[in-house]
This record gives structure tokens, C-alpha cells and sequence, in this order.
């Protein structure tokens, strides 16, 4: 379960900021609704068996060019320490900060950007999470996964799919998606990331949306599993040549004849067959609400 503590839509947030206020009073208000929600992540993982990711996300920032970047900085680094001072054990919660290129209302200046939330996370152990929607348009955050677990030794990921300069888009079966796949699949990452999927369109069928992005998700970690060794192999030869070769000769082979296969093993619909389900789903309850 990955629990997000909301740090907006209440009236100490309509300025655009929270645990960086200059009112200290106010950020006193959001550091204990910061630590409300970790025991709130601890009753879950109680309840669950397993560890609840409470993960920090702030919307703080300015629209246009900020007089002062530390002071803001300085006082967030002030309130995470605040909020993560009371020690809970890893079986019930993982605490994490995400960060953000830039927001709505928050277009020139972020507060808790990436490399700030880069070097909290090193310098105080806590998780990192990777959102693929809050970076630029033409950056992966791929290539950021073997960097950041060099240091760190979990993260969290929240795969999502930007569109321009909006994120939470219903995962597709792009190449970014792959590529964030493989990542964790070829260097045996899977019990060091953790796998959120971020997203929701309410112009379709809310379950669809999620089903339709759970299952790229799924098939693109399949993918992973499914890929060539001789392409590493080449690799480690430094046959560069041979490499890209391959990689190319790997995109025609049958990979959806092993998902299908997958899904009927996992007894779970094959193709579309899943959409009678939810279209009848949304006749007979979703209509109804």
C-alpha cells in the first residue's frame, strides 16, 4: 500500500504552501498532520501484514521567479526532520519524499525538487520515490534507478505516464514503460523498488483505466524476464554491434503468445476478455452509485 499524506486542500494550504510556510504556526499544523499520517501508514501495514509506503509529497512552490530558493529549502528540511523523529519499525511503515519538477501554480520554483529530495533521502535513509510524470517531458526516469540504489537501499516508483506537462495518465505500453521494466528486471532490483502505479482518467471507466495500466505494467516486467541473455552476453563481449542487433531481432519475437499464455495460467482473461467483465461492471453497480 503506498499512502500519500495530503498536503493540500484545506484552507492552511490556499497560499500554495505547507511544511515551508514562513508562518510557523502553520507549519507546525502540517508537521503533525505529517505524523498523523505515518502512525496512519503503521496501523495500515499492521493491518495488512506487510509494510505501508507513507510517501511525502508537497506542493509548495512559486509560479513565477522566487527572491529566495534557500529559505523555503531550509525550512522543509527543518519540517521532514520534525515529522520523521519518531522512529517506526520498517515491518509497519517505509517513509519516502517525492519530488517534483515543477506543478501547477508552481511553474518556476519547487520547493522539494529532485535533488533536494535526492540528497534528504542519502543523508537521512529514508526511500526515494521516482514518479515518471514529475520529471521533463523527454527525461526517463530508467536511467535514474541504478543511480539512486547505489546509495539508497530501496526506492520507490510511481509509473505513471506524463503527457506534455501533465502526469497521471493511464500507463500505456510505451518504451518508457518498458525501459523502466527492464531496468528492474536485468539488474535484479525487484526486492529493492517498490512498485506504485500513479494514474486515473475519469473521462473512461475508472476500473478500466486501472486495469488496462496494471496489466502494461505486468506484461512490460514479463517483457523484462523474457529478454535474450545472448544481448548482455554481447555486451559484455563488447560486440556493440552484435548488442543493438539483437535488440532489434528481440522486438519480433512472440511475446504475446507468453502473456496470453501467462494469463490463463494465472486464471486471469486472456485479450479484451476482460472488458465484457468491466462493462457489465459499470451497467449493473457503477451506474447505479
Amino acid at each position: 500500500m503506498d499512502f500519500n499524506p495530503t498536503f493540500f486542500s484545506h484552507p492552511k494550504a490556499a497560499d500554495g504552501f505547507t511544511l515551508t510556510h514562513r508562518d510557523k504556526a502553520i507549519r507546525r499544523f502540517w508537521i503533525q498532520h505529517g505524523i498523523a499520517c505515518r502512525k496512519i501508514g503503521a496501523a495500515i501495514g499492521r493491518a495488512l501484514g506487510r509494510p505501508c509506503v507513507t510517501n511525502v509529497w508537497i506542493p509548495d512552490g512559486y509560479k513565477d521567479t522566487p527572491a529566495d530558493r534557500r529559505g523555503p529549502r531550509e525550512r522543509l528540511t527543518e519540517s521532514l526532520d520534525a515529522i520523521f523523529e519518531t522512529a517506526i519499525s520498517p515491518r509497519l511503515n517505509l517513509d519516502s519524499v517525492e519530488g517534483k519538477l515543477f506543478g501547477i501554480g508552481s511553474e518556476s520554483y519547487v520547493v522539494g525538487s529532485h535533488e533536494f529530495y535526492l540528497g534528504y533521502a542519502v543523508s537521512r535513509r529514508k526511500m526515494l520515490t521516482l514518479d515518471a510524470g514529475h520529471y521533463h517531458p523527454t527525461e526517463s526516469i530508467a536511467d535514474k534507478i541504478s543511480s539512486v540504489l547505489q546509495f539508497l537501499p530501496e526506492i520507490l516508483l510511481h509509473v505513471s505516464r506524463g503527457v506534455r506537462w501533465d502526469s497521471d495518465h493511464v500507463v500505456t505500453w510505451t518504451d518508457d514503460l518498458q525501459a523502466i521494466a527492464r531496468e528492474i528486471v536485468a539488474n535484479d532490483y525487484s526486492g529493492r523498488v517498490h512498485i506504485g502505479l500513479d494514474y486515473f482518467d475519469a473521462s473512461i471507466n475508472r476500473i478500466a483505466a486501472w486495469v488496462i495500466g496494471a496489466r502494461n505494467v505486468l506484461r512490460a516486467l514479463l517483457l523484462a524476464l523474457l529478454e535474450p541473455p545472448s544481448i548482455r552476453a554481447a555486451e559484455t563481449a563488447g560486440d556493440h554491434t552484435a548488442r543493438l542487433a539483437l535488440q532489434e531481432e528481440a522486438r519480433n519475437l512472440p511475446f504475446g503468445a507468453v502473456w496470453d499464455y501467462y494469463c490463463e495460467r494465472s486464471e486471469a482473461p486472456a485479450g479484451d476478455a476482460w472488458l465484457g467483465e468491466v462493462k457489465r461492471y459499470e451497467k449493473t453497480v457503477f451506474s447505479k452509485r
